[in-house]
């Protein structure tokens, strides 16, 4: 069990985000600088940046590439960030290496966050492991995003969108170099004498004209692939499509400059690619949870904002057009919830509300209270459990439409807890123990 390290981690969460590279750098140089040890492909963007990597990484490892994969948030487990080739990083090595950088930064006399001494754990690890390349998840944006110290060749930037204004600019050109900006400096770009390469997908002509005159100036080049219509994915959704596209591109690239042990390049397979892909499922996100008779019992999805529900609707429409759900309904307090439930109302046939122990979630009361204002029904509310779950089970009886479970990551990561032994599909999370997400 976790417990002296974790103790450590989540005293860092009164730091909350605080954006450079500062300290990250001071420790990544008291303990050798293990980032430096393998290759490594950075993944930023607003959105659609944890399927990308998640895609990436199992491409590579299926050309045989002995890949790292660091994402946020998690569902369940501190140990889902930080895995090298799909397995989870384990308990005794999460928590020696959390203390590890303890003692580093008591040294160098430095306070890092949550997500700094969670980045550097990553680093530690996989210099152990020794890793071909890390594929890693920028925290926010990526100029000043501690995984940026990693320094690697090819960037891949999913979209762009307004979040976290405050920090990183109140328009979406501002938005855009910053997350551009993991490449670091000119000087730095260039020094390695032939410049960085993005691969950029979810951007307007305009966007994509900056991106260009940004990379340009930097000494790098900008790649932006078509949008595939022969790839097959688990996770249900266009903007998955679009996803995968960009790891299918982003691999071929890598696999054009990494050289194996002997000095060889690998080919890229593009059949063995589509293969790998047609099995690998983003947990949470549009998911289906198919039983033993190959029937899908739920759908999960993690879609907590509007702009999400609306690629949750576009998915229910293509998919399941004109079925009606039963809908498990969960939200933090601080989400458009009204706008969301307008969205989701054409979809469902009854509606479920619930919510987490979490102490930001809303009370029943609200809920409810937001679904008569839009003239909608509960049919029925009580606090998330499996117990919970069982009985919207039973209320739906032998209805061959799925449940949908939606609302939050938070209510999915309780869900994926409740209903892991059940389905192969959640067999990833099997004995994990859940560890805190207050910093999502």
């Amino acid at each position: 069990m976790l417990q002296d390290g974790l103790e450590y981690l989540n005293s860092r969460l009164i730091f909350g985000m605080m954006p450079g590279l500062a300290s990250t750098r001071k420790l990544c140089e008291v303990l050798g600088n293990p980032q430096k040890k393998f290759k490594t492909i950075h993944v930023v963007g607003t959105n659609g940046k944890g399927s990308t990597s998640y895609y990436l990484s199992g491409v590579l490892q299926a050309h045989g590439i002995k890949t790292g994969l660091y994402t946020s948030p998690h569902l369940v487990s501190m140990r889902e960030r930080i895995r090298v080739n799909d397995l989870p990083i384990d308990d005794d090595s999460l928590e020696r290496l959390i203390l590890k950088v303890k003692a580093a930064a008591e040294e160098a006399q430095v306070e890092p966050t949550f997500f700094e001494v969670l980045t550097i754990v990553a680093f530690l690890y996989y210099a152990e492991q020794k890793i071909d390349v890390a594929v890693l998840e920028a925290g926010m944006g990526g100029r000043l995003d501690s995984t940026a110290v990693a320094d690697g060749e090819l960037i891949v930037l999913t979209s762009i969108g307004l979040e976290h204004t405050e920090v990183l600019g109140s328009t979406e050109s501002a938005i855009l170099r910053e997350k551009m900006g993991v490449a670091g400096s000119a000087q730095s770009i260039l020094s390695n004498g032939r410049g960085k390469t993005f691969v950029l997908g979810g951007l307007n002509d305009s966007l994509i004209a900056e991106a260009k005159i940004y990379a340009s100036s930097h000494g790098s080049s900008c790649v932006v692939p078509e949008i595939r219509d022969d790839i097959e994915l688990p996770n249900l959704g266009q903007h998955y499509i679009e996803n995968a596209s960009l790891s299918l591109k982003a691999a071929e690239l890598f696999l054009a400059m990494f050289r194996d042990s002997a000095g060889s390049f690998r080919k890229f397979d593009d059949v063995l690619a589509l293969k790998t892909l047609a099995t690998r499922s983003w947990a949470g996100r549009m998911q289906k949870l198919i039983d033993a008779n190959g029937v899908t019992k739920f759908i999960l999805d993690g879609a907590h904002n509007s702009h999400a529900v609306r690629r949750l609707v576009e998915a229910l429409d293509k998919y399941y057009p004109g079925q009606k759900f039963h809908c498990a309904f969960g939200a933090l307090r601080d989400k458009d919830v009204g706008e969301m439930l307008k969205l989701m109302a054409p979809h469902v046939s009854h509606w479920h509300i619930t919510r987490t122990p979490y102490p930001r979630f809303r009370e029943l009361e609200d809920l409810q209270a937001e679904l008569e204002k839009l003239g909608l029904h509960v049919a029925s509310a009580g606090e998330f459990s499996r117990e919970y779950l069982d009985e919207i089970v039973a209320s739906v009886g032998e209805c061959s439409t799925p449940i949908l479970i939606t609302g939050s990551l938070y209510m999915i990561g309780a869900t994926v807890q409740a209903l892991k032994d059940d389905f192969d599909g959640l067999s990833f999370f099997r004995g994990m123990e859940p560890t805190t997400n207050e910093h999502r």
